[in-house]
């Protein structure tokens, strides 16, 4: 039989907020365990909650940014459950009127992924295995999320690596979070059930819990997919439980059995006002929001020329495509190529690219492709000038003065010419026999005289001319 798998994603992501959702601590990533907590995040008797303004700002922003509805007015729930990560014994959330409702994301291959809705809600703390102990964390702690809830749109695992890729570009865009999955800012629960190929009735789901890796989560659903085939071609029935995948041995393991609604005895939090967006506040938000990469990708290939594949790593990294747009109005390909190829070189990590801590500034960068565009300097001698830059800081005038690149004068390089054609009798009996490749040796000889600053078309152009007297 064939089966097919059917999947729905609930996607966590930490806001860049600076402070937590319901206090003054800070959100800063790292530092020594339970140091960033308070009497409120902690749960204490007597706290009570200040609900951080920006946090709805943030949630309605990815609202928008998905084409959701924004609800207007919303309110804050209790979800209940006990467990050593979250102090207080119940997780401050929302139910039945989230913040945002009714989207959905367009992936690349056509498919179109629905989002039911996206609620904010607090983090919960970290759990830490060692020597056969439980430690306890609670520096993430009332960290501010946005939960992304999908419906069961998803068929295979190419369409949730392609969702994921995507939205973690959006927030990046958007400048809600920084999506670092190797930091917990984005994680992902995966719900997962499998049906005979071509059926409409859906199987019994498990979930697989906080998975924070795009590996993790394609090797997680393929096991479980093929665990739940076993299951039911050998006669037996899936469980609806919460599942762990373990990354080191490749496999699901039980950790509960799922929940439902009515197990986490939601009701109203008594202690956060209702949660209020004015039209205005509403209208401030639509109007603030910055090109999204879908549009800014349609943009670069029609507008630009590119080819998709550039454009899109191009707008992957927010700061990354302003830092491009500051030249392509020059030299667009040029432009592009000089980032993916040598400045990409110098930052090859996904933190690195996002946060564009360079030396090389945009004004350095359009002046050094306005000389390549001019002719002023070839591409050869313009990517050896880029490097000392990204090492220097330097403009490019001061680099191609301070080391000679700037290329020699029309006596000085016709000189140089006569002089290839003098030393290579054997190249010129050959063009002169009609054999076209031989001219690529004079160009080489030239290229060595000059250390490449010659440029090449102006270099070809003259040794034809000169070819022609001898």
């Amino acid at each position: 039989m064939m089966w097919e798998m059917v999947i729905g994603l609930e996607t966590h992501i930490e806001l860049s907020t600076k402070t937590k959702i319901f206090c003054s601590c800070t959100t800063q990533f790292g530092g020594e365990p339970n140091t960033h907590c308070c009497p409120v995040c902690t749960g204490q008797p007597g706290s009570l909650p200040n609900l951080n303004k920006k946090v709805v700002k943030y949630g309605a922003m990815a609202g928008v940014a998905l084409g959701c509805h924004i609800n207007l007015v919303s309110k804050m729930d209790r979800k209940h459950y006990v467990y050593p990560d979250m102090p207080k014994a119940y997780q401050i959330s929302q139910f039945d009127i989230p913040l945002c409702e009714h989207g959905k994301v367009e992936l690349e291959n056509g498919s179109v992924i629905r989002v039911v809705r996206i609620h904010i809600e607090e983090d919960a703390g970290k759990l830490i295995h060692e020597g056969g102990n439980y430690l306890v964390d609670y520096n993430r702690c009332g960290v501010p999320l946005i939960e992304i809830v999908t419906a069961p749109d998803f068929r295979s695992v190419e369409d949730v690596l392609l969702y994921l890729d995507k939205l973690q570009g959006i927030m990046r865009t958007i400048g809600i979070s920084d999506c670092r999955m190797q930091e917990g800012s984005l994680r992902c629960d995966v719900n997962i059930s499998i049906r005979p190929k071509g059926a409409e009735a859906f199987g019994t789901r498990t979930e697989i819990k906080n998975l924070n890796s795009f590996t993790a989560i394609e090797n997680a659903i393929n096991y479980e997919f093929e665990r739940q085939v076993e299951i039911l071609e050998s006669g037996g029935q899936v469980e609806q439980e919460t599942l762990h995948f373990n990354s080191d041995t490749g496999e699901t393991r039980s950790m509960r059995d799922k929940e439902n609604a009515n197990d986490y005895r939601y009701f109203r939090e008594p202690d956060v006002v209702t949660v209020r967006l004015s039209q205005e506040e509403y209208d401030e938000i639509v109007a603030s929001m910055p090109e999204l990469p879908e549009q800014r990708l349609k943009r670069y290939v029609e507008e630009y020329n590119l080819t998709e594949a550039d454009a899109r790593l191009l707008v992957k990294y927010r700061k990354v495509a302003e830092f491009f747009e500051a030249a392509a109005d020059i030299d667009a390909k040029s432009a592009a190529a000089f980032i993916l190829t040598n400045i990409f070189k110098s930052v090859p990590t996904e933190v690195q690219r996002e946060e564009w801590n360079i030396k090389l500034s945009a004004e350095n960068f359009r002046e050094l492709v306005k000389l390549t565009a001019e002719g002023k300097i070839n591409k050869n001698i313009a990517k050896r000038v880029l490097d000392r830059m990204l090492e220097t800081a330097l403009s490019p005038a001061e680099i191609i003065e301070k080391e000679k690149l700037g290329g020699i004068d029309n006596k000085e390089f016709e000189a140089v010419c006569r002089k290839a054609i003098e030393e290579n009798p054997a190249a010129v009996a050959d063009y002169k026999a009609g054999k076209e490749k031989a001219l690529q040796a004079l160009i080489g000889y030239v290229m060595r005289l000059t250390r490449g600053t010659a440029n090449p078309a102006e270099t070809t152009e003259e040794l034809k001319k000169l070819l022609e007297t001898v």
